[in-house]
């Protein structure tokens, strides 16, 4: 079992930057590609990014290329989500997951483990 722990969220104003992380835990947690979705209210969960195991190879939704950039940590566990140049439109929870290679993590069907989410809205 893997546990996912999302932080960092909060509110921005348009144009700022904002960076989330996911924490893994668990007997598992190691040898699995992440991802990054996230949920509008009244909208469907959209993939937004991934990265593999090791993080040579990244994934991005057509909407944040250019702007977020996907990072990870093994020795700490960890992945970022850094995002830039931040729009109303990615107002949104954040939810980091967790599958055994990059084309299932990317799909949200596919992805094996969920966290809970983190709220980042874009406001002035």
């Amino acid at each position: 079992q893997v546990q996912l722990v999302e932080s960092g969220g909060g509110l921005v104003q348009p144009g700022g930057s904002l960076r989330v992380s996911c924490l893994a835990s668990g007997r598992t947690a190691s040898g699995y590609a992440m991802g990054w979705f996230r949920q509008a209210p009244g909208k469907e969960r959209e993939f937004v990014a991934a990265v593999s195991w090791l993080g040579g190879i990244t994934r991005y939704a057509d909407s944040v290329k250019g702007r977020f950039t996907i990072s990870r940590d093994n020795a700490k566990n960890t992945v970022w989500l850094q995002m830039n140049s931040l729009k109303p439109e990615d107002t949104a929870v954040y939810y980091c997951a967790a599958a055994a290679r990059l084309d299932l993590v990317a799909d949200y069907g596919s992805v094996k483990y969920w966290g809970q989410g983190t709220q980042v809205t874009v406001s002035s």
